[in-house]
């Protein structure tokens, strides 16, 4: 378990600089450089992410349960999973309504993600890998949002000075305009992602059926 909680803090540490620290952020790209900063994060994170997963391996041979979730929860996850898929997918295709609207639909995935995975497992090990990713996601979706509502402020007052009184909304500015094509897009290819899922991929990576089958 000890490899899965440090995996933890190199991983979400790494995604968590510009929630939590900000200045020391900006700081150390100024100090290093972006490319180094960057070739750092990166290390760290990949370092995190292989804790994690043979972390959670290790811990899953010798499972402390906390609680047998009833086989429904099964059958919910998976369908939970299937927006978690397309909101991945939409954060990845420009254009499309999903992205529009929800603005950051990636970390809204690892919310759903997260929520999905509790409800269906019930050792200690899924509830702190999956409960601190579902952590992370809320605090990083609030400095998000407190971000894009910064760059509105700031996008309305340069357009104020520039052109007098005429006032144009962050959100108009900033995104590619939504389509219907890339709407679609994002949900065929989401669910073709978690058509995969269900049908090989989980079972083939990680050994274990979403449905039980």
């Amino acid at each position: 378990m000890i490899e899965l909680v440090i995996g933890l803090l190199l991983f979400l540490g790494t995604h968590s600089l510009r929630i939590v620290a900000e200045d020391w952020r900006v700081g150390l790209i100024s100090t290093l450089g972006d490319k180094k900063f960057k070739g750092l994060v990166s290390v760290a994170s990949l370092i995190g992410f292989i804790l994690i997963i043979h972390g959670y391996g290790v811990a899953r041979l010798t499972p402390q349960i906390l609680w047998v979730p009833p086989v429904a929860t099964r059958h919910v996850a998976a369908l939970l999973m299937l927006f978690a898929m397309i909101f991945l997918v939409a954060s990845y295709i420009p254009g499309n309504h999903i992205k529009a609207r929800l603005r950051h639909p990636m970390v809204i995935s690892v919310k759903v993600w997260s929520v999905a995975h509790l409800l269906a497992n019930g050792m200690a090990a899924d509830v702190l890998l999956f409960g601190s990713f579902l952590l992370w996601a809320v605090f990083d979706f609030r400095a998000a949002r407190q971000r894009d509502r910064m760059g509105a402020i700031q996008t309305s007052t340069t357009i104020d000075t520039a052109a007098g009184s005429s006032s144009v909304p962050a959100s108009n500015v900033a995104l590619k305009p939504a389509t219907v094509r890339g709407t679609v897009m994002a949900i065929v290819l989401g669910t073709a992602l978690w058509v995969g899922f269900v049908a090989y991929l989980h079972l083939k990576l990680f050994g274990v059926s979403p449905l039980g089958l």
